[in-house]
């Protein structure tokens, strides 16, 4: 069970509500803050046998918005079927919704300054305010390249501020990546800001993400395990928000099975508008990981491309991609990395297709 608490209750009002709840037996009472774009919320869980539990009674204690009884298994994540919760938060100045799209390009593995800064200062041209910068990097060889890790992070902060970056995508594989990006951060006087990336390996690593979601600092960017279901990713990611955390982007990048040959992997963008009737997440989709390559269809536009637009027009509110200078040079993936000369391109194909999703979500609002 949830109890809403209203946004316009202060502290002492919320008091007498936040006591009795906690008083009552058998039950545990979480409390957790909740911050959307333009409200913030305070919500407490009841973890326990809620079923003998008024629902009525407990919206007439004072403060209290409304209650909503929970019928899935992520409990905090999931809508619940109410459709008044906030889809989202807000992280340095950007907003991350159900309601809207980023597109987060950039290089999978940070190799030398000169190629973060090509990179950085291409996404200014056009715009662009995030990117995806990869420090850590776990790899399935043990012998192969494994990131630079805290020792880029000043560069690629400063590089990536003094552009108007102002939110880097970025995986972390250990709870000491949490500590060494903050501490960096502060070093270099905050010049932008970081969504921490859990990879598709550490899924079900969940003292990492108890360790993630204990902290409130950074947003989390949560990709889905690349071998098991849909319903078992989503209860991993209720971890992150079960710890505190409950701003978390849920992104899709396929599905390892050789079905999806010649793809590096099966796209299940299809699962975009599910994750979105399901939870209150935004959803994310990498077509770099999903396909694997540069190839293109007979009429010139890439499988990656063709792949954005389906999980954009389906409703993705991010875009993960791979970008590089020089692919044939990248440490890592570098044969599924576009080319700069296809950033503009690439990003008026997302519009296209953002426009176009649009138009069926105005349609269907007519049906």
């Amino acid at each position: 069970m949830i109890v809403i608490l209203r946004s316009s209750a202060t502290p002492e009002e919320q008091r007498p509500t936040l006591d009795a709840l906690a008083a009552l037996p058998g039950i545990e009472a979480r409390v957790h803050t909740v911050r959307g774009a333009l409200k913030t919320l305070t919500e407490v869980y009841l973890i326990g046998n809620t079923k003998a539990l008024s629902a009525e009674d407990i919206a007439l204690l004072p403060g209290v918005d409304r209650v909503v009884r929970v019928s899935e298994e992520y409990r905090i994540l999931g809508r619940h079927s109410d459709q008044q919760r906030v889809t989202g938060f807000e992280y340095n100045g950007v907003e991350f919704s159900q309601d809207n799209l980023h597109v987060f390009a950039g290089l999978c593995a940070v190799d030398t300054p000169e190629h973060v800064r090509e990179m950085v200062e291409a996404l200014a041209r056009h715009g662009q305010t995030c990117t995806r910068m990869g420090a850590y990097k776990p790899r399935t060889n043990p012998y192969s390249f494994q990131g630079h890790g805290k020792g880029c992070l000043p560069w690629v902060f400063e590089i990536a501020g003094k552009n108007g970056i102002k939110v880097i995508a970025m995986e972390i594989t250990h709870e000491n990546h949490i500590e060494e990006i903050a501490e960096c951060l502060e070093k270099t006087g905050n010049p932008t800001g970081v969504m921490l990336r859990i990879g598709t390996r550490n899924t079900q690593n969940f003292e990492l993400l108890k360790a993630v979601g204990r902290q409130s600092r950074f947003p989390v960017l949560f990709k889905r395990g690349f071998g098991i279901t849909l319903n078992e990713s989503l209860n991993a990611a209720e971890y992150l928000a079960s710890e505190g955390n409950s701003s978390v982007v849920f992104c899709l990048r396929g599905m390892k099975t050789n079905m999806g040959d010649p793809h590096r992997n099966m796209v299940d963008f299809a699962h975009v508008p599910v994750v979105r009737r399901l939870t209150r997440m935004p959803v994310c989709v990498d077509p770099s990981h999903s396909v694997g390559s540069r190839e293109r269809s007979p009429e010139g536009i890439s499988d990656a491309m063709h792949v954005t637009a389906q999980g954009v027009v389906a409703g993705a509110n991010m875009v993960l991609i791979d970008f590089h200078p020089a692919p044939r040079t990248a440490l890592v993936d570098g044969p599924q990395a576009l080319l700069m000369s296809e950033l503009g391109w690439f990003l008026d194909d997302v519009a296209l297709a953002r426009e176009c999703y649009e138009k069926r979500r105005d349609r269907a609002a007519k049906a």
